[in-house]
């Protein structure tokens, strides 16, 4: 079959043209949606056993697409199949192999369907099969997170906002942060999952069809929870293609942002983190170095999926409803997003664990510091200060540590009542 001569088995009817060789080239998707192979196939065959059932094609002949299509599928996923350019796509490239195993009977497999409602499957059931190892790799993740939250327990070390020390945290509490975070991706995640999870076969171009066929047990043996009901939406929309590279950009976020901690801490200025050797590099010019590449790499894979999701937005805003070749670009984004997630979920856990918290250095970092501020200001709180004055108290002695080159722990009662009465019994409380 070869959608480029005159007289196409896929449209050539009411064409008197062969089509140019650079449309074929700029119109076909075969280059990428070949991934979509086992899916539609999987479809097809479901589709072909519908239409036995409905006897809207025989037993036999649903017999003979069905069989035809399992030696398809073992071929293409043993790699022995060639995909032609010339036949557009994915579903055309499946119809044509189909047609050279089983011979005519393969040109009933459309039968009540469209390209348009076909490839709305194929992406959906590519896609549910994905959330689930991601599902599976972010459960993972929390795993890991949270045996870091319990081998390093008590451990302070400076909390930062704007990048300044601010007050002492604790590193289990560092790591119970992600844990939310990563938990709530979870819940995005599965919820996703749960709105795609909807058949839209069935639906034809945007009109759905006359023959007497049965959705509801085409939904059910490709285990959808029920069909898209509006025809038109079913082929029309790809919001749950948005909504899943939302979800992802936000857990690539999440991603990133830790990836960042770990780069700084991992820096001498820091010193809060050693990079084990099996996670890192070094330099092709200066010996010294160790350099962070793994984090680096999460942390500009974030944009990368970024750039995914506003692409597909930018591909949807403003198309008028129905399908548009537009929706082709779908696909490209969609799957590098995915490819770029479960890569970044795969290091994630083996990298995290491998490693070392500088736990003194860490502590160390929360001594004679200024950042148990907020401490001392509670402790004049609970002594009945007003809280403002109890503020403008502290950041005095403060100053006046600055000025002298002192800290907290250096300052003697008679200093501290010059401030407040109950400054030095404040100061006495502190945990360092």
């Amino acid at each position: 079959m070869n959608s480029n001569s005159k007289g196409s088995n896929i449209w050539g009817g009411r064409f008197t043209k062969s089509l140019d060789p650079l449309a074929v080239t700029f119109n076909a998707s075969i280059s990428f949606d070949y991934k979509l192979a086992y899916y539609d196939i999987w479809g097809s065959q479901i589709h072909a056993e519908m239409l036995g059932k409905q006897e809207i094609i025989t037993k036999k002949e649903a017999e003979q697409l069905i069989s035809g299509l399992e030696k398809i599928k073992n071929k293409v996923m043993h790699g022995e199949v060639i995909f032609s350019n010339d036949l557009e796509d994915i579903h055309m490239n499946i119809e044509n192999l189909l047609l050279n195993e089983v011979g005519d009977v393969a040109k009933k497999l459309h039968t009540a369907r469209s390209r348009n409602d076909q490839v709305a499957l194929d992406l959906r059931l590519y896609l549910r099969a994905e959330i689930k190892e991601i599902l599976l790799l972010l459960e993972n993740s929390i795993r890991s997170l949270k045996f870091c939250q319990q081998k390093y327990v008590d451990i302070l070390l400076p909390g930062y906002t704007h990048l300044q020390r601010a007050q002492p945290i604790k590193l289990e509490n560092y790591f119970g942060a992600y844990i939310s975070m990563f938990s709530r991706d979870l819940t995005r995640l599965e919820d996703c999952l749960n709105r795609l999870n909807f058949c839209p076969l069935g639906a034809g171009a945007l009109a759905g069809t006359d023959l007497p066929i049965d959705r509801a047990y085409v939904a059910e043996k490709l285990q959808f929870k029920g069909t898209i009901e509006n025809t038109i939406d079913a082929v029309s929309d790809r919001d749950f293609v948005m909504e899943f590279l939302s979800v992802s950009s936000i857990i690539m976020t999440h991603l990133s942002r830790f990836s960042e901690d770990i780069i700084i801490w991992a820096s001498e200025e820091f010193s809060f983190v050693k990079l084990d050797d099996a996670f890192a590099t070094g330099s092709s010019l200066m010996p010294n170095k160790k350099n962070p590449d793994i984090p680096e790499l999460i942390r500009g894979k974030c944009g990368r999926v970024f750039g995914n999701l506003v692409g597909i937005l930018s591909v949807m805003k403003a198309l008028p409803l129905g399908y548009n070749k537009d929706l082709q670009e779908d696909k490209e984004s969609l799957f590098d997003t995915v490819d770029t997630i479960k890569s970044c979920l795969q290091i994630f856990s083996p990298f995290l664990t491998s490693l070392s918290f500088q736990v003194e250095n860490m502590q160390n970092a929360t001594k004679n510091s200024f950042i148990w501020a907020t401490k001392l200001l509670e402790e004049l709180v609970k002594n009945k200060v007003p809280f403002r004055d109890a503020h403008e108290c502290i950041g005095k002695i403060i100053l006046y540590c600055i000025e002298s080159n002192k800290n907290f722990s250096t300052l003697n009662k008679k200093e501290c009542d010059l401030f407040s009465p109950y400054l030095y019994s404040s100061i006495l409380k502190l945990s360092y």
